[in-house]
């Protein structure tokens, strides 16, 4: 149990919060290149702040606040050009630095400026950074550089806190329960089958390192030598799990649009094993509810696939859950070992410190940084190596694959 102050310094995200200026230290993902194509001149919201994302004729990205500096009206409205986005209003234009670079029938004031922060583009995905300079290097993760890897990049906006979907990812024991009793439950209402009966864990474990946490289990039927025990998988400072392995992959970025907020991104990638270049998928879903305001509908909602089953647990929680209330139990020691690794690089900052992970060396940077990972699910619950977690013959998942 927590305080009512420990909370909100925990789930707090606006520009001065202590949070805040944490998350400020990392980049985040803002936005997908492959919808910027499509729609070039987008208002986002990261971390408390509305924005404009754009991506210029010549090919470029800039994200710049919200409105003109001349009469206040939204650059959402903006038209894209060579060097820039150009006010609808009364023609205005703001480079990817925010400046003014033309006003016409006025007399050039180049000294005007709106808010703008740096982005970049990795695996088709347009990353911003909102913190004080310099900035550090945006990671080269390697769900993203991979070259052997199709991907698909599904986006989901969330109507709760950050903290209640990173908080699941340090809660091992919540698998066999939300995305076994519940998803068979769930189906068996519907008459249909439900394959996935995951395993009892015998022991779970937590180890801090460089870049953030292994979240380490033993469940029943695996051998002491299997590798989700000996090595687990990464929970990746501060908003990122790093799932699946040689063959397939699954990463879930956490990104707070504001204190009730969250885009949920999910990176998954296959291997496709030929002589080509990656390709990238990117589809765009939103939670369904039913009349009661619960987070599923029919067969082929939340209770179907094991995304959705997650993400109906964090909304579940409330916007911002009371953490007051809460009576965490001894599977819990991973969420308060992540709280605690927030509170004390919130205090890092503070002090004027680097908070943990943060990449300036090129040479850890490139070409890019690998993370070990043990056999695991991905998102769908479909194993990439070793052992079946699930009872050995049961067919693959129901909701594996496409959602």
């Amino acid at each position: 149990m927590i305080t009512k102050e420990q909370n909100e310094r925990l789930t707090q995200v606006g520009p001065g919060t202590p949070m805040g200026n944490l998350l400020r230290r990392y980049w985040h993902a803002i936005g997908v290149v492959a919808d910027l194509e499509a729609e070039p001149v987008q208002p986002v919201r990261l971390l408390g702040e509305d924005l404009t994302l754009y991506r210029t004729e010549s090919g470029g990205f800039g994200l710049i606040g919200p409105r003109c500096a001349h009469r206040n009206i939204s650059m959402s409205y903006g038209i894209p050009q060579e060097n820039g986005l150009r006010c609808a209003y009364h023609g205005w234009t703001y480079n990817a630095e925010g400046r003014v670079t033309e006003m016409p029938f006025e007399p050039a004031c180049m000294q005007l400026k709106i808010p703008a922060y740096p982005v970049q583009v990795l695996a088709g995905v347009v990353f911003a950074y909102l913190g004080p300079q310099p900035a550090p290097l945006l990671p080269r993760w390697d769900f993203l550089m991979r070259e052997d890897l199709d991907r698909e990049i599904q986006i989901t906006p969330l109507a709760c806190n950050w903290l209640q979907c990173m908080d699941n990812s340090l809660d091992p024991i919540h698998f066999e329960h939300l995305h076994g009793a519940y998803g068979s439950y769930f189906m068996k209402r519907r008459g249909k089958p439900w394959a996935l009966r995951p395993a009892q864990h015998l022991k779970i474990a937590f180890d801090v390192f460089e870049y953030g946490i292994y979240k380490r289990r033993l469940v029943e039927g695996e051998p002491e030598d299997s590798t989700d025990w000996t090595i687990g998988h990464p929970i990746l400072f501060p908003n990122i799990l790093a799932q699946g392995g040689t063959d397939q992959s699954s990463s879930q970025l956490r990104i707070p649009m504001d204190d009730t907020h969250t885009l949920h991104i999910v990176i998954s990638g296959k291997r496709h094993g030929e002589n080509r270049p990656s390709v990238t998928n990117v589809r765009r879903e939103m939670l369904q509810y039913d009349e009661f305001g619960r987070a599923y509908v029919d067969i082929e909602g939340v209770g179907s696939n094991i995304p959705w089953q997650d993400e109906m647990a964090w909304v579940g929680q409330g916007a911002i859950t009371d953490r007051t209330n809460e009576h965490l139990a001894t599977s819990d020691k991973g969420i308060l070992l992540y709280r605690k690794l927030l509170l004390e690089n919130m205090e890092r900052v503070e002090r004027g410190e680097e908070p943990m992970g943060v990449i300036r060396d090129p040479a850890v940077n490139e070409p890019m940084i690998s993370i070990a990972r043990g056999s695991q699910y991905d998102a769908f619950g479909r194993r990439d190596m070793g052992q079946e977690w699930y009872h050995r013959g049961a067919p693959e998942p129901a909701g594996a694959g496409a959602r």
